[in-house]
């Protein structure tokens, strides 16, 4: 289960007064000029296509301070120690230790944050153990509906996110984010901004609906999905806060919403 109509018609118009005119000119028959024409206009000098990515979500930059006492970012394929330990330093280690993958940490993360808005995530991908517990359900006859119990497996998980100091999760970012930039390039992005995709994802994310009432489920195959088709279209990061339930949703959206500020500097 897992927005210029006046803008383009007036550029229509001027293309076709344009257009007019020099049929005009070509057609009409009119005197030669008694001095000579001026030379043609020379063609406008255009910038060379640009391999940096469009920025719409710019980060904030770091205190000059803070940059002079930090040491030179590893190398991508050798990030995860250094990565980890600055986890730690910002959310403590035992948060780290419980629930963190420690192995190809940003290639995770970026693939992961990438797939979040789509169907599926890859489960081999994901940066986060495995939430422990099995999926429960309830079934009255041939009707199945989420079991409410089903929450709490999230419960440790979301509590954990709760107490954790969004700015300094966002200082992390901050200071490894030409390791996440650098992923996001190898994933077939190399003309976009990580940056502004995880601000996409973090808008996706806030937007999932709050189911009220029970949540019924049909089992086609092997795995539960939604009853509803409206909610089995969702994505799959859409999925995962309707399945944590609503009260533990609302945590992780309330997180999303500071984290974003930190990130842009605006609220959503």
């Amino acid at each position: 289960m897992n927005e210029r109509t006046l803008w383009i018609v007036g550029a229509v118009a001027v293309i076709a007064i344009a257009a007019g005119l020099y049929y005009w000119r070509q057609t009409v028959d009119v005197a030669p000029p008694t001095t000579p024409p001026p030379p043609p206009a020379q063609p406008a000098v255009t910038d060379e296509p640009s391999d940096e990515p469009r920025i719409e979500h710019p980060l904030p930059e770091p205190p000059a301070d803070s940059l002079e006492a930090r040491p030179e970012l590893p190398a991508l394929p050798e990030s995860d120690p250094a990565l980890e330990e600055a986890l730690a330093e910002a959310v403590g280690k035992d948060t780290v230790d419980d629930v963190l993958v420690p192995k190809d940490i940003v290639r995770r993360f970026v693939a992961t944050v990438d797939n979040l808005p789509r169907r599926k995530v890859a489960e081999q991908l994901r940066p986060i153990k495995p939430v422990p517990g099995q999926f429960m359900t309830m079934q009255d006859g041939d009707r199945i509906t989420l079991d409410p119990r089903n929450y709490e497996r999230y419960t440790p998980y979301v509590r954990t996110l709760e107490k954790i100091d969004a700015q300094r999760l966002a200082d992390v970012y901050i200071r490894f984010y030409p390791l996440f930039q650098q992923a996001y390039e190898s994933l077939g992005y190399p003309s976009e901004y990580f940056n502004d995709r995880v601000v996409e994802v973090i808008d996706h994310l806030l937007a999932t609906p709050e189911i009220q009432g029970p949540i019924e489920l049909v089992q086609p195959k092997v795995f539960y999905e939604f009853a509803d088709p409206k909610l089995e279209r969702l994505s799959a990061g859409q999925k995962v806060l309707i399945r944590m339930g609503n009260e533990n949703a609302a945590i992780v959206k309330r997180k999303l919403r500071e984290l974003r500020t930190h990130l842009t500097g605006s609220s959503p």
